[in-house]
Order: C-alpha cells, then structure tokens, then sequence
C-alpha cells in the first residue's frame, strides 16, 4: 500500500517546495526579511511562515477531506481577499516604519524598529522578548497561516481528485506542508543575502530595497484586491472562484 502511494506522497513534498515560490508568498516574506540581519532568523522565519501555512491546510484540508466540508464562492474568494489585505497592510507598515527612520535620521533599520516600539507604547513586549527568535518568528506565524486559510481549499480538492482514503490524503497535505516549510527556508535563505549584505556596508541601498520590497508588497496586494473584488465579483450575487 505505501509503495503503491509513495509517489503521491513524494508529487505532495514536491508541489509543496513549488508552492513556495507562489508570487504572493515570496512578496510577504520579502518584505519580512528586509528587516533582518541574521541568516539563522531568516531560515527561522521561513519555517514558521510555513508551519503556520501547513497548520491551516492541516486543519481546514482535514476538514474538506475527513467531513466533506463544501468551501462557497463567497467564502473562498473572502479568504483570498485577506491575503491581499495582509500584503497591502504588511507594505505599508513596512514603508511607514522607513519613512519614520529616514526622518529621525537612523542609520539602521533595526534601530528604527526598536525604537518605533517605545513610542508607540509596546516597548515593554521587545524589552522582554526582543532577544527570542519566536517571538521575531511569531508575525511570520500568523502570515502563513492567512495564506494557508487561503489556498487550503485548492490542495484539499486536488486531493480528492486523486486519493480516496482520507489518511493518505492526510499525509499528502503533510508532506505538501513539509515541502512548502522547505522552500520557505530556501527563499528566505536566498533574500536574506542582499539584505544583510547591504545593510552592512550600504545603508541607503539597504533602504532602498526595503522600500522596493514595500512597494512591492502593496501594488501587489492592491492588484489582488481589485482582481477578487472586481474580476471573480466578490460582492455580487454570482462570484466566480475557482480555488487555485
């Protein structure tokens, strides 16, 4: 039997590594990691932006496979549309948080962060936990999970068209997850390298791919806004969704 579904399982780690790479997801960890300096809490991040992704699929997949859960189009187009909200809110934070640096004169980024948390009366929580890697890792957390809520509904019925035992189907979404939380740590890897390098020697061209990756970050979550809301007609009475 596992033999015989062994292939299945190796498509499932294989596709999760690839899903990786999806647009939205690259964007959202890409203006993450322009904040760090550490290649070790850049592979962390990556990790658990993919736990958080895996968890979701594990919990909403498991439903759609073990109870036959029906996802409407309102409902799956509305979990699509927070992704878009996230990375539109996620840029413009980000953006925010360099405009206050360039104003105040910072050289770092860092310092600029730290320092925005005692203004804006959250100082005590980096004061604690600013030297755990899980609390850094724990924003990464709840961005995989949105985005996991959001595609959680296309792997499960991918799924369903190609297992009927609802506990390989179970292992497929876990090694999809597992695949996914080892492309993450790869991507997160290979965009920390720029980052760190030039937050290091150059401190404007640092800046100025954090901005990019901010800008990024909100065109792209504005185009998917507009695309759910107006294209698939989100707000009308027929949307059309195609979970993918």
């Amino acid at each position: 039997m596992f033999a015989s579904a062994f292939p299945l399982l190796l498509l499932g780690f294989s596709l999760g590594m690839r899903h990786a790479t999806d647009a939205d997801h690259v964007i959202a960890v890409a203006t993450i990691v322009s904040r760090v300096r550490s290649l070790g809490v850049a592979l962390l991040i990556g990790a658990m932006w993919g736990l958080g992704h895996t968890l979701t699929l594990m919990v909403i997949g498991g439903g759609i496979l073990l109870f036959g859960l029906v996802v409407p189009p309102h409902v799956g187009l509305a979990m699509e549309l927070t992704v878009a909200l996230m990375l539109i809110g996620l840029g413009t934070y980000h953006l925010l948080r360099l405009y206050r640096s360039v104003r105040r004169g910072e050289p770092q980024a860092q310092g600029a962060e730290h320092h925005d948390g005692h203004r804006h009366g959250v100082g005590w929580a980096d004061r604690v936990f600013g030297r755990s890697r899980l609390y850094v890792s724990f924003r990464p957390l709840l961005i995989g999970v949105v985005h996991g809520v959001a595609g959680s509904a296309a792997v499960a019925l991918l799924v369903l068209t190609t297992v009927h035992d609802p506990r390989w189907g179970l292992g497929y979404i876990a090694l999809f997850g597992a695949g996914t939380i080892a492309g993450m740590m790869l991507i997160t890897g290979m965009l920390a390298v720029p980052f760190a390098y030039t937050n290091a020697r150059f401190g404007g061209m640092h800046r100025a791919l954090g901005a990019a990756a901010g800008l990024l970050s909100v065109g792209f979550g504005l185009f998917l806004a507009y695309d759910i809301s107006i294209g698939s007609g989100l707000f009308t009475a027929n949307p059309q969704w195609t979970p993918g």
